[in-house]
C-alpha cells in the first residue's frame, strides 16, 4: 500500500502534466518527481502513460553494448 501524498484523490493538472514532461526530459527518477508535484510514484507513472510521456533515459544504449576498447 502507497503512503498518502498531500495532492492524494486530487484531481491531475495540466500543471502536474508539464512538470511531468519537463522533468522527464532531464532523466529525473520516478520517485523524485513523484515526490516534487506531491504524489506518488504510480501516479506519476499513469500521467506519463496517459500523456504519451517517455519515462526511459534518452542517453543510455540498451543491453551495454557500448564498443570495447
Amino acid at each position: 500500500m502507497s503512503k498518502s501524498t498531500r495532492n492524494s484523490g486530487k484531481p491531475i493538472t495540466k500543471s502536474d502534466i508539464a512538470q511531468v514532461r519537463e522533468l522527464a526530459k532531464g532523466n529525473t527518477p520516478t520517485r523524485v518527481i513523484g515526490f516534487k508535484i506531491g504524489r506518488t510514484p504510480n501516479s506519476v507513472y499513469k500521467i506519463a502513460s496517459d500523456n504519451n510521456i517517455s519515462l526511459e533515459p534518452p542517453n543510455q544504449s540498451p543491453y551495454n553494448r557500448r564498443k570495447k576498447s
